[in-house]
């Protein structure tokens, strides 16, 4: 099954995203046959990151969550939320 990750970031954590950021491209790239898309969302017109949104292949939401507690953003305290949705691919 396909789902959607969409993480919400704390505010006033851009040096902390900064510092953490190739930890957190290492950690996701350990885990693309997993996480098949995944990008930060950015505001308008600022493009300030505002948090991330994953597409991710898993049994279910537990597996979904299991993939994702170990991610230097998660672990280290930058995300202030995330909402986990199925996701149904129309084309």
């Amino acid at each position: 099954m396909l789902f959607i990750a969409q993480f919400e970031d704390k505010e006033g954590v851009a040096e902390l995203r900064q510092k953490l950021l190739q930890e957190h491209f290492a950690f996701l790239d350990s885990r693309k046959d997993k996480v098949l898309v995944a990008g930060s969302v950015r505001e308008i017109p600022s493009d300030r990151p505002l948090g991330g949104l994953w597409i991710i292949e898993a049994e279910s939401e537990a597996d979904v969550r299991e993939i994702f507690k170990d991610d230097p953003f998660w672990v280290n305290g930058l995300r202030a939320s995330v909402r986990i949705n199925r996701w149904v691919k129309a084309f």
